[in-house]
């Protein structure tokens, strides 16, 4: 028989073993709930329904990964949006300065907590749409246009609304606001000649 193996059969180092497991396994306990906190921490406070304090830690890790699931499925859109609006890069130098300066509007709505709301609208050099139309829906709808920001990147045109909601007991139909955005997307076509 070893040293080793005669001090691992007494019976003070086995108590010591079980300490030390203990400690172990507490300290992981410790580290894991931090690093569960640390991710909890980057959602939104808003996206939890009711407040972060009053769920379970495996409830708000719930609401994390749907959270990261809604944001990669947000990536994705955006991407193929992106795809969309980049003209390729061999049809690019053939295609006529008029045909690259029209592209349908496109409008991406999205909800700031529950009483703001960014829409963008990109379109082409020739804008072909009316941004008082955007506004007028905005303001019909129940919200108030804080701000609106363009930009115009290449040949395409960002116009950015930030828009706040009037009432907020009321609050604002983001799919009816939606709806009437595309409705008005169609009729883009007849403000090019205007």
């Amino acid at each position: 028989m070893t040293f080793s193996a005669a001090a691992a059969s007494s019976p003070g180092s086995a108590t010591r073993n079980k300490l030390d497991r203990k400690t172990v396994e507490r300290n992981r306990r410790i580290h894991m709930k931090g690093l569960c906190l640390c991710l909890t921490s980057l959602v939104p406070p808003h996206y939890f329904s009711p407040s972060r304090e009053l769920l379970s830690q495996q409830a708000q890790l719930d609401h994390t990964a749907a959270y990261i699931k809604e944001l990669k499925a947000r990536i994705d859109e955006l991407q193929v949006k992106k795809q969309l609006l980049t003209p390729m890069s061999s049809d690019s130098h053939m295609s006529s300065p008029a045909s690259t300066s029209f592209i349908v509007p496109v409008v991406d709505l999205r909800e700031l907590g529950s009483s703001n709301i960014e829409v963008v609208v990109i379109s082409g050099l020739a804008k072909n749409f009316r941004l008082c139309d955007v506004i007028s829906v905005l303001q019909d709808e129940g919200t108030d246009v804080i701000s609106v920001n363009v930009s115009s990147v290449g040949d395409r045109v960002f116009h950015t609304l930030h828009a706040q909601v009037k009432v907020c007991r009321v609050g604002v139909d983001i799919t009816r606001v939606w709806q009437r955005f595309q409705e008005l997307m169609p009729l883009a076509y007849l403000c090019e000649d205007a």
